[in-house]
């Protein structure tokens, strides 16, 4: 646990969201037929949520930045997120062929990022990443809630497709933009 202590406060925000996961995945299940611990999976994401917000502001305002977090804060944002979007699959409010796009993005993006670090060049979050994110989140948060009125249906159908279009999108500029990283 020693390691634990000498950890900054921006990697122990990102190591707590990454605690937090299977706490909300719990509260998410128990949440499909009590409105109690749908509120609480909701309260969890967003508070694992702010955290990345809060990790990121941190570490550039007091020069933390250490290549722990470099490495976690992504990871636990598409822990996070993803755990959301395999539960709703599971929970028939998302098609199983979104999730598998999105997943499918961050793997690539992931090994893309692996390449360039072998040949020492960093590969920074574009803007479109961090719409994505954002994008994400919301989306997330509209489907914990879950409102069975129409329009929110209509929202939620709206935050999805936008969601897979962002993912896609991003996942282009990063190859686009860094095409040289794949040349020998």
């Amino acid at each position: 646990m020693r390691w634990l202590k000498e950890l900054n406060l921006p990697n122990k925000l990102t190591l707590l969201r990454v605690v937090l996961i299977p706490v909300f995945v719990v509260f998410l299940y128990l949440g499909q037929n009590s409105i109690a611990w749908r509120i609480a999976a909701l309260a969890v994401f967003c508070g694992a949520a702010i955290t990345d917000t809060l990790d990121g502001q941190i570490a550039r305002k007091r020069n933390l930045i250490t290549n722990f977090g470099k490495f976690m804060d992504p990871l636990a944002d598409k822990l996070l997120v993803c755990s959301a979007l395999i539960c709703f699959i599971q929970f028939g409010i998302i098609p199983a062929w979104v999730v598998i796009i999105i997943i499918a993005r961050e793997f690539i993006i992931s090994g893309f990022r692996l390449v360039a670090s072998d040949k020492g060049v960093v590969i920074a979050a574009s803007n479109w990443g961090k719409v994505k994110t954002v994008i994400q989140m919301v989306t997330v948060i509209l489907l914990i809630i879950n409102l069975q009125y129409s329009f929110m249906q209509i929202i939620n159908t709206v935050f999805i497709v936008l969601m897979t279009i962002l993912t896609v999108v991003s996942l282009i500029d990063y190859l686009v933009k860094n095409k040289d990283v794949l040349k020998d």
